[in-house]
């Protein structure tokens, strides 16, 4: 059963299902690996571990937008995480882009934060705080790795556990901070992440997604 996201983030769903054609032909292939490997696991539990190096801005993205996608459709048998190769903290830049997005998040404080982002009135929040990839909150064994940064996919070419690994990167939007254009990096890599997690989940369910 699909989940009731807050309007402001429904209205921002709607837009970025919308925004399918703009997935350029080589992305799409990747994602339709992604895709592939949802559909031939529909029956069973899918875990799948965001990676990136601080796990701080992309992979926490991943997860996210995992999430919702997975909310949104109705698959209540997808499982998201995320982690780095060191651990940080979640960004509070890519915190705030969330936040524009429509998502409710709650700010314990704190060096490393665990942040409950709320995506719907009918769901639990995801938590998010920095980890290394095989923090005991991740999984071990049997789960996807999803590459979303170069340096972490080249310096981590074996993942403990994986039974699956793609290397999914996208720019980093550290690139932008304390700059003019913070705000709109940050906004840009939200709607890009978010826009080709749907595309990977939709194509997953063929004629019976909407």
């Amino acid at each position: 059963m699909k989940n009731q996201f807050y309007p402001a983030l429904e209205a921002y769903v709607a837009e970025i299902i919308a925004q399918a054609s703009q997935v350029p032909a080589e992305r799409q292939a990747l994602l339709l690996k992604l895709s592939d490997y949802l559909r031939r696991n529909a029956e069973k539990t899918v875990q799948l571990n965001f990676i990136c190096t601080h796990n701080s801005r992309r992979s926490h993205l991943g997860q996210v937008w995992t999430a919702v996608a997975a909310a949104h459709y109705g698959l209540e048998n997808i499982r998201c995480y995320s982690g780095g190769t060191e651990a940080t903290a979640f960004n509070p830049r890519a915190v705030a882009a969330l936040e524009r997005a429509g998502f409710v998040i709650d700010n314990p404080g704190g060096e490393n934060p665990r942040y409950a982002v709320h995506f719907s009135e009918d769901a639990a929040p995801v938590i998010s705080w920095s980890k290394t990839f095989d923090d005991p909150a991740n999984p071990t064994e049997d789960f996807a790795a999803i590459m979303t940064c170069s340096d972490a996919d080249e310096n981590c070419p074996y993942i403990p556990g994986a039974a699956f690994r793609l290397p999914l990167t996208y720019d980093d939007p550290k690139e932008a901070d304390d700059t003019p254009e913070e705000a709109a990096r940050y906004d840009e890599r939200v709607q890009q992440i978010g826009r080709e997690i749907f595309f990977a989940v939709k194509n997953s369910l063929g004629e019976l997604a909407e």
